[in-house]
């Protein structure tokens, strides 16, 4: 009876201290006893960890680069007995599994830094626009259903037709033309926080329109965002793998998981087993951005505060 009184007594000291506790060190609680966002977080870091040490892997460990051809092994089946053979060998006889990593690197730089942009311009936009509304608010909503009226796909097939896209292009591009959403969200909620005491208290005390944004008003909208972000580089990922997919992407012989499955869907008759690799990775890592970002939303969310 002892044992049990002291356990409920520290269960009950334990939930007091969570119900007290900020808000980002109750969502790292949170983070730390959801066991699916940690499973997404650990396969999403190890497949960055692969995909940055790309160069060192290719180098010491598989002896092979990804632009090293050896047409005499074209179509060359996975072989347990080479390493650089596991995932077998494409039309030009190059390592698939090499390649693999460094279509990673591509594919996860491209989500990554097209994210950033949207998610730079968004916020910036949308919190300007919803702290002083008028006609910059007005201006904001028409760019914003204008921009959404115009399918995404067929202007970066447009784009992609007309220019040879790098990977930094054609992340800052599909960055420039995402940020709809993120403007959206970020306005509505700088609505809802622009009146509250905290605001008016800073406006009272004299605080510039630019430090009310950046030091009041941002930090309260930043958890949303960062749900938002982290969703935002599976969209990124997806749309560059379709855009690479119908041959308007990143071009070859830079290897992306979307140009990936292009080549190996053209010759599936002759090499069924590499058009697994690149639809499995993106499947995968999509997959685990999304539950990251679910896991990042249940934590992050403030009705939940202290609630077991």
């Amino acid at each position: 009876m002892a044992v049990t009184a002291q356990a409920e007594g520290l269960v009950r000291a334990a939930e007091a201290r969570r119900a007290t506790a900020g808000l980002w060190s109750d969502a790292l609680w949170r983070l730390r006893h959801d066991p699916t966002t940690i499973a997404a977080s650990a396969v999403l870091c190890a497949l960055v960890l692969l995909a940055l040490g790309a160069d060192l892997l290719a180098s010491s460990f598989f002896h092979w680069s990804f632009s090293q051809q050896d047409i005499l092994n074209s179509y060359g089946k996975p072989d347990g007995n080479d390493p650089a053979m596991w995932l077998g060998s494409d039309q030009l006889g190059r390592s698939q599994i090499v390649r693999l990593l460094y279509g990673g690197r591509i594919s996860l730089f491209i989500g990554v830094f097209g994210a950033i942009v949207s998610l730079s311009i968004g916020i910036g936009i949308g919190v300007s626009a919803g702290y002083f509304r008028g006609r910059w608010d007005d201006i904001v909503v028409w760019l914003v259903t204008t921009l959404n009226s115009i399918p995404t796909l067929f202007l970066l097939l447009i784009v992609g037709f007309l220019f040879r896209l790098d990977p930094v292009s054609l992340a800052i591009l599909i960055g420039c033309l995402g940020w709809t959403g993120i403007t959206n969200f970020a306005r509505g909620q700088t609505f809802a926080l622009r009146e509250r005491e905290f605001i008016l208290a800073a406006r009272t005390v004299g605080a510039s329109p630019a430090r009310i944004m950046v030091r009041h008003i941002l930090p309260n909208i930043l958890p949303l965002m960062i749900v938002l972000a982290a969703i935002d580089i599976g969209g990124i990922i997806l749309a560059e793998s379709a855009l690479s997919y119908l041959g308007f992407g990143i071009q070859p012989p830079v290897p992306s998981w979307g140009n990936m499955l292009t080549a190996a869907s053209q010759f599936f008759t002759k090499g069924p087993w590499l058009v697994y690799p690149p639809g499995v990775m993106i499947a995968i890592t999509v997959l685990c951005l999304y539950l990251i970002g679910d896991g990042l939303r249940d934590a992050l969310d403030p009705r939940l505060r202290g609630a077991t």
